[in-house]
């Protein structure tokens, strides 16, 4: 709605995660660089866990770009609330792989092995995402231990990225999941951002929108948004979204911090009669 009142080409604050908007925090860069280097080191597991909205979404698919399709081939579960039949069909289809209804996990287990050796032998890497990972049970986690076990003599044939809440975290933590929680060799827990790195994400999105200086935010708007928000992305895109519509309805550029308030007001459901 406010796209041409600004000039702006595209929308900068979806809550969508879309790499190209992806801001390199300091912890960003430290999270992308950790999967990275446990990936392309075949590490097995790597584990990356932050609040909800604080990026790991974007990162993971920013990582998936940066990976060579030539050499990678990827596989991501964005909903592992299934059962183990399910997961490991989900798996497969994810890898490119027929699956039937009524194929259960051991064959779906063995098309996969025999998909990851066909790809070694093309001197190719196989590369697993599981999105959500502290929803998984205690099953489906033992049953994602087992698929790190697939390997030739000299290599793993497929390298998990696990990512999730902190309570992923907890979850490994539990005595009766040490088997698992002792071969992830790689991991980093995203924190929310700073004020300062709020204002230039802000200013980021704004310029990868197409954004020439204008509409621009005050500084205590942003000191604002980062409060509300304490520094989670997804927070301040919302709350960002909303004070770029409260800047358009008042026809101003200038969201100053009445208008974020308004904009936080309006996201808390307090919209007056």
């Amino acid at each position: 709605m406010y796209l041409g009142y600004y000039g702006l080409t595209e929308p900068p604050f979806e809550l969508t995660p879309n790499p190209r908007f992806l801001f390199f925090s300091v912890k960003h860069r430290e999270a992308f660089n950790h999967l990275l280097y446990g990936i392309r080191e075949r590490k097995g597991f790597v584990q990356l866990t932050g609040e909800v909205g604080a990026g790991k979404t974007t990162l993971c698919r920013a990582l998936l770009d940066q990976l060579d399709g030539g050499r990678y081939a990827t596989a991501l579960v964005l909903n592992p609330v299934l059962n183990p039949d399910q997961l490991m069909r989900a798996i497969a289809r994810e890898f490119g792989l027929e699956t039937s209804p009524d194929m259960d996990r051991l064959e779906a287990l063995s098309a996969i092995n025999r998909h990851l050796l066909d790809l070694a032998a093309q001197g190719r890497e196989a590369v697993l995402v599981i999105d959500e990972a502290q929803d998984l049970t205690d099953e489906l986690l033992e049953q994602v231990r087992l698929l790190s076990n697939l390997e030739t003599h000299d290599r793993k044939l497929l390298q998990i990225l696990l990512m999730g809440q902190p309570e992923l975290r907890n979850r490994l933590d539990q005595p009766h999941l040490r088997q698992l929680r002792q071969r992830i060799t790689v991991r980093y827990h995203l924190r929310p951002l700073t004020r300062a790195e709020v204002i230039r994400y802000v200013q980021h999105r704004l310029a990868v929108s197409g954004a020439k200086g204008t509409p621009y935010f005050t500084l205590p708007a942003l000191w604002r948004v980062h409060r509300y928000s304490r520094g989670i992305p997804r927070l301040v895109n919302a709350v960002c979204d909303k004070a770029l519509l409260a800047g358009f309805v008042h026809q101003t550029h200038r969201i100053d911090f009445a208008l974020v308030g308004r904009a936080i007001r309006e996201l808390e459901g307090d919209i007056p009669a």
